[in-house]
């Protein structure tokens, strides 16, 4: 008996739509709506490099021409992953 051949090593990741506001992800099954208020590095982002998306893993997601690694569940549940920044903390 042969076994099958190595497989890609990715999992499916789309992009569907992308408006002023943010952009539907598909992965697998499931339709998920990433905010450009919530996740403000996309904003202003080329769609072509919004869609050039990879999926390592089921539970990570990375944008190789913005340099944007993810995790899936922040993106399921932002309110547990706040954005701060430190950046000139300190300074009077």
């Amino acid at each position: 008996m042969k076994s099958a051949g190595p497989g890609s090593g990715t999992f499916p990741a789309e992009i569907q739509e992308v408006t002023a506001d943010g952009f539907s992800l598909r992965l697998g099954d499931e339709v998920l709506r990433v905010s450009f208020a919530e996740f403000p590095w996309f904003r202003g982002a080329d769609p072509a490099d919004l869609r050039n998306l990879e999926r390592p893993s089921p539970d990570h997601l990375y944008w190789p021409a913005l340099d944007i690694d993810l995790a899936v569940e922040s993106i399921r549940h932002p309110e547990r992953f706040p954005l701060v920044s430190r950046v000139g903390a300190g300074r009077a």
